[in-house]
């Protein structure tokens, strides 16, 4: 305001000096409004990703566990809603407090108040709730629904509050927002993951990871000799429509980490402003996740001889995965680079999994974990001076092949460092706890049968599954037995009949 009546004063005279006051009261009463309005649409935008997960993971399992893939992700909502509002949030953001943990808001009390206010707490919701809709993807098919119920609390109420805290809030240790107030940036930079390559990204598949590996694969994943058996998804119809609902989704997940849109970087009439950055973070990240959509096609063709939607599907994904951390803060070319290595990322990540004996249903732990870390990588090289200093502050380090020597590069290598062990010692012993207890996998005869059989009580649809079983009458053959007794006993189900 300040500014606006520094700028109006002389226009109007002096004795205009109450309609200067409140002409620029009026100013800036309607810029909040307006930068209010574009959090809650790019909050909306995050939400609906959820959807986007939904179809991904139901695609991606086959068709007897479809109806348990989907509870699992509305679940991931409704539980995170709560939790995050009891504890999250105020573990994340909850300010004055120390560099490690948050600790105001709870209950959202104190809010709103000035830089928090409700359409803050919905967009960071929609975020935490992402990270765990990442996590069930990995034990997908295999896992008790309370184990379910128990990680995902834990994980958007406490795990991953922390991290956002170090990242994002002023006061962590690790922020390249952190205020004079609070002690010294690390490295004299802080981190830059703008959107959350490693914050939601990194910390959805590492939990995966330790979830994954702790269960074991799932039944059938590799035979008696140790060689790998596709278990392949049931549609791939319902894999394209959720990617590219995440793909929607993702244009309020990294533009909208901006948070406001009514900000200036240069003089009055520029087109310099918070608005060019915004399209500019929707261009790098459109190119990031095409690049590497189309490098996978090519790199699989090369692998396996055929042209795979699912797998460009994943390789999108992994593309805007890595962009996340840099998204506001490089240029466009630098984007097309960071796609094209992610998709080689994953791709030579998945090749380890199966040698490994890694089963991961949505090569999440994959995707998010390994496409992730190689995201916040890739900001400590390519980040661009201009830009650095425009959104976050004037003199701070930026892209080692950039010029910028290399405080910010060892600042997201520490960033990587202490995801991976804060996750690792959190999750972990809880999924070791999980099985100790027996909360964690479920039977063998559960498993072959499928969980919507056991566990849910029906099936999303009459369907085949085009497993071994089918033809042996042991798994698909018997799902088909049971819809036709279950669903429609007079009628004939005959091949691929739904």
């Amino acid at each position: 305001m300040s500014t606006c009546a520094a700028d109006l004063g002389p226009l109007l005279g002096p004795a205009a000096a109450n309609a200067t006051e409140y002409l620029c009261g009026q100013f800036a009463d309607t810029a909040s409004a307006v930068d209010s309005t574009y959090l809650l649409f790019s909050a909306y935008l995050v939400f609906a990703m959820q959807l986007g997960f939904a179809m991904l993971c139901a695609g991606s399992v086959r068709a007897k566990n479809t109806m348990n893939i989907m509870l699992t992700n509305v679940l991931d909502a409704a539980a995170g809603a709560l939790f995050y509002y009891l504890f999250g949030f105020a573990f994340a953001f909850g300010t004055p407090s120390n560099g490690f943990i948050g600790k105001q808001f709870f209950g959202l009390k104190q809010l709103p108040k000035t830089g928090f206010d409700y359409p803050f707490f919905l967009y960071q919701w929609a975020f935490a709730i992402a990270a765990a809709g990442i996590t069930s993807g990995s034990i997908a098919e295999r896992t008790q629904f309370v184990a379910y119920l128990i990680y995902s609390a834990f994980l958007t109420g406490f795990v991953y509050p922390v991290v956002s805290h170090w990242i994002w809030s002023a006061d962590g240790w690790a922020s390249a927002f952190r205020a004079p107030t609070s002690g010294s940036l690390l490295f004299g930079s802080g981190v830059i993951d703008f959107a959350g390559s490693g914050v939601v990204h990194m910390v959805g598949g590492i939990a995966g990871l330790w979830g994954a590996l702790i269960e074991g694969p799932r039944i059938g994943r590799f035979d008696h000799a140790g060689r790998s058996v596709a278990l392949k998804g049931h549609s791939a119809s319902l894999v394209v429509l959720g990617t590219f609902l995440l793909w929607f989704g993702w244009y309020g997940f990294n533009p909208g980490s901006f948070n406001t849109i009514l900000k200036s970087y240069g003089p009055s009439g520029s087109i310099n402003g918070q608005w060019s950055a915004v399209g500019r973070t929707a261009v790098t990240t459109t190119l990031a996740g095409s690049v590497a959509a189309l490098t996978t096609l090519f790199g699989k063709r090369l692998q396996t001889g055929h042209w795979n939607v699912t797998d460009v599907c994943n390789g999108l994904l992994g593309g805007f995965a890595a962009i996340t951390a840099g998204c506001s803060v490089v240029d466009p070319w630098a984007a097309v680079i960071c796609g094209f290595v992610s998709a080689w990322v994953l791709i030579g990540l998945n090749a380890l999994a199966a040698r490994l004996k890694f089963d991961d249903p949505l090569e999440a732990a994959q995707l998010h974990g390994g496409c992730g870390a190689w995201g916040v990588i890739f900001t400590g090289l390519f980040a661009r001076k201009k830009y650095v200093e425009e959104i976050y502050a004037p003199g701070r380090p930026y892209g080692l092949f950039m010029g910028g020597g290399g405080k910010l590069f060892a600042a997201q290598i520490i960033q990587i460092l202490v995801i991976a062990g804060w996750v690792s010692v959190t999750m972990g012993p809880l999924f070791l706890a999980l099985k100790k207890l027996g909360l964690l996998r479920i039977s063998a005869e559960d498993e072959m049968s499928g969980m919507d059989l056991t566990r849910h009580g029906g099936f999303a649809y009459v369907y085949h599954d085009e497993d071994p079983g089918d033809k042996a009458g042991a798994v698909g053959g018997f799902m088909l037995r049971s819809a036709q007794n279950r669903v429609e006993p007079a009628a004939a189900v005959t091949g691929n009949q739904v």
